[in-house]
């Protein structure tokens, strides 16, 4: 998978699992640690962030939910199906 460099990632891993096997030296793109929790709530402030949003967690399936939540928030949200193992193995 090819992301463009002007696309924010969103990586929804615990603190643990993103120190385990960080983003950062995989992609280029700018990373943003925002919790599923937050994205509920609607108090994950993305609406500042400019361009489309890629959504990622450990297996896929919050990511997908993640990125619905965003998008009825108006936000242009994707996410990666089949989670941090797919986005690395691109």
């Amino acid at each position: 998978m090819s992301i463009p460099p002007h696309v924010t990632l969103i990586d929804l891993r615990s603190d643990a699992l993103r120190a385990a096997q960080p983003l950062e030296g995989h992609v280029s793109n700018r990373v943003l640690a925002v919790s599923l929790e937050a994205i509920e709530e609607g108090t994950h402030d993305l609406a500042r962030v400019p361009g489309p949003l890629l959504v990622v967690c450990e297996r896929g399936v919050r990511s997908g939910l993640a990125a619905r939540y965003l998008r009825a928030d108006g936000l242009d949200a994707e996410h990666v199906p089949g989670g941090i193992a797919a986005l690395l193995r691109s």
